[in-house]
């Protein structure tokens, strides 16, 4: 490696990834701790969690300034998917998710959208463990961790390009970071009270 190489700054997605892999792990290892393929009542927890994250976000997906950074943007939103997962499981429609009245900057919004859109990249094992143990399909109750047409390592890379490309200070930076942390915050807070133990 030559020293020019080695100075070379790492990606944000990486700095993304790095600074977040502790929390990101714990997360993993609790909610797997609640079994949420066990049963459809555990699964309609998981999705409890889920409707309550991507309807957190929805906003974020629609927002013109973030859709100008990141390039199909809108597409890429899971609520729908997710409410009708949820329809499909507990034969009605959740309730709507309440508005977040505070503003996301755009640093920290893009730390938000990174955790999201990674969740999609991990949801194949999910696909694959809930068809198994509960008979759902991409078709059936677990529309929300279907992989895109493209596939989801070309869907991710697409979306880690963009995010990369985006022009922020290191204060940003730092910020997006912090973003992510939030995030994956949010939604341990979320599996704390909808998933319990086994």
């Amino acid at each position: 490696m030559s020293a020019e190489a080695a100075l070379v700054e790492p990606s944000r997605a990486l700095r993304l990834r790095n600074g977040t892999h502790a929390t990101h792990e714990t997360l993993d290892k609790r909610i797997m701790s609640a079994d949420p393929f066990g049963n459809l009542d555990r699964y309609a927890a998981f999705l409890k969690v889920q409707h309550a994250l991507h309807g957190r976000v929805e906003r974020l997906y629609l927002d013109p300034q973030l859709g100008a950074l990141l390039p199909g943007l809108a597409s890429r939103r899971r609520l729908d998917r997710v409410c009708r997962d949820v329809e499909d499981i507990t034969g009605k429609l959740p309730s709507p998710v309440s508005e977040v009245d505070e503003p996301l900057d755009v640093p920290t919004a893009l730390g938000w959208l990174y955790v999201v859109e990674g969740s999609n990249l991990g949801a194949a094992i999910l696909l694959k463990t809930a068809t198994k143990t509960l008979g759902l399909s991409e078709a059936y109750g677990a529309r929300h961790l279907a992989g895109h047409a493209d596939g989801r390592g070309l869907h991710w890379r697409n979306f880690t390009s963009a995010l990369d490309a985006i022009a922020l200070t290191p204060e940003e930076d730092e910020r997006a970071v912090e973003g992510a942390r939030q995030a994956f915050a949010f939604v341990l807070d979320l599996v704390e009270r909808e998933m319990p133990h086994v």
